[in-house]
């Protein structure tokens, strides 16, 4: 029911409710140590009077009995026959008392020693009106054909605990109201760097990505609320710039070869199909163009597919072969480029065609951003449990801020490249994505001497 209410409300009636708990138990124990107390300052006090009175009511069991100022008696036989009873008032000529309503049986304890008597108090209300009496019911051993009644009234007592009765009531109502408001204070204290994280998400809700939580004390656990949020907020932010980049360069990169395709339609629909070289020179280019937007958007679902965590084919895969295989493709694509292989007996667990398309990417790296005669040197070893991997160029290298950035989607080193020769920037992109999707890292080096050294490390087979 009340996790339909506020965190305000629900704390608030949880203090209340623990504290008022709290309260009535200290209540109800200060109440009933009180009336034992008097009950029993009372019953020391039948006691100390009862002597006097059993001996006057024993000497004369038929004559009027010896009650004191405002008590009364009562005298049995063990038969329930009443012999005498009496009460006198508690001063001359004041009002007679009501008498107690004493019960007609009454179940004595052992006799208690060293007199032998049998004795029970307890407390009965009045024949009529709202008064109580405390009752000592006793068989003395010298007459146990007898039951003797002494009740005195428990105006003062009952006075009293009522006075108590009030004073707990007032006090704990003052309490739990000053309580309250000190408590819904501390509360709208504490909580209001929460309603600041509120107003942030709303004003980020509404598409300002900038806002940030004021409140960031590490030391609250509200403020640690609001550190993770900031913190949470700066990665989507830069994952919204990324996202916001990669959207901007991938419309970018097929804008080039739609706006390519739609030029050769064009051509084509300006009379190419009765001139034969402009019939092949549209069509050729049409073909050109569909392909590389077809190997753009094969990479792009290659990348979707890894960030949504989906999984490749796992099995073992022989690393020195697909490397040589590689390295040996790459050769027949540049026989005048000296590429070097030093590769030890590999096997990691994964998916064979990607981490081919890793070395393939790689190669095709280094082909593009150096000279057509500077060596590449291609190297695969173990390490500890896991395999190196590691591909050398003798280009011209890249500075800190372009290794830094060389795996991000649709970068490029050299802005002015053309994209014939350039690529659209997703092939490192895939590199570290692949070797991440499997337990690997993916990082660039420079190269001794120049160049650029990019460094994959996988691990290996179990077993």
């Amino acid at each position: 029911m009340l996790s339909r209410y506020s965190l305000r409300t629900r704390l608030l009636v949880g203090v209340i409710v623990l504290a008022g708990v709290g309260l009535v138990a200290a209540d109800v124990a200060t109440y009933r140590a009180l009336s034992s107390y008097l009950l029993g300052q009372v019953d020391n006090t039948l006691n100390q009077v009862h002597v006097g009175i059993e001996n006057g009511v024993f000497e004369n069991p038929t004559g009027p009995l010896p009650v004191s100022p405002g008590d009364c008696l009562e005298l049995r036989r063990k038969s329930g026959a009443v012999l005498g009873s009496g009460c006198y008032a508690a001063f001359p000529g004041g009002e007679q008392p009501p008498a107690p309503s004493l019960p007609a049986h009454v179940a004595l304890p052992a006799p208690k020693p060293p007199s032998g008597d049998r004795v029970r108090f307890l407390t009965v209300p009045a024949t009529s009106g709202s008064g109580r009496y405390r009752v000592r019911a006793s068989e003395e051993a010298q007459f146990p054909d007898y039951l003797l009644f002494i009740a005195q009234p428990l105006r003062t007592e009952d006075s009293t605990l009522h006075r108590l009765f009030l004073i707990e009531l007032l006090v704990t109502v003052i309490v739990l109201a000053a309580l309250a408001a000190v408590a819904l204070w501390i509360i709208r204290i504490s909580l209001s760097p929460l309603r600041r994280i509120e107003q942030t998400a709303e004003a980020i809700t509404a598409g300002d990505l900038t806002r940030r939580v004021e409140y960031a004390d590490p030391q609250t656990e509200v403020g640690r609320v609001g550190s993770a949020l900031n913190t949470m907020l700066e990665q989507i932010e830069i994952s919204d710039r990324r996202l916001r980049r990669f959207i901007a360069d991938a419309s970018h990169e097929l804008r080039t070869p739609l706006a390519a395709v739609r030029a050769y339609a064009e051509l084509f629909g300006r009379g190419a199909a009765t001139r034969p070289a402009d019939l092949e020179r549209s069509m050729s280019g049409i073909t050109r163009e569909a392909e590389r937007m077809s190997l753009l958007v094969d990479d792009l679902l290659l990348l979707a597919r890894l960030d949504e965590g989906r999984p490749l084919d796992r099995r073992p895969v022989d690393l020195t072969t697909v490397v040589s295989e590689a390295v040996d493709a790459a050769r027949v694509v540049e026989p005048d480029r000296t590429i070097e292989l030093a590769a030890e007996p590999v096997t990691v667990t994964g998916d064979e065609a990607r981490l081919r398309q890793v070395l393939d990417n790689l190669l095709a790296n280094a082909r593009t951003h150096t000279q057509a005669d500077a060596p590449v040197s291609v190297g695969l070893r173990r390490l500890d449990s896991r395999a190196e991997l590691t591909v050398a160029d003798r280009g011209p290298g890249l500075t800190e801020e372009q290794a830094g950035r060389v795996f991000e989607r649709f970068y490029r080193v050299d802005d002015s490249r053309a994209r014939a020769s350039g690529g659209v920037g997703l092939g490192l992109s895939i590199v570290t994505a692949v070797t991440e999707a499997h337990g690997g890292t993916a990082e660039v080096r420079p190269t001794p001497g120049g160049g650029a050294t990019f460094v994959i490390s996988l691990p290996l087979a179990d077993g």
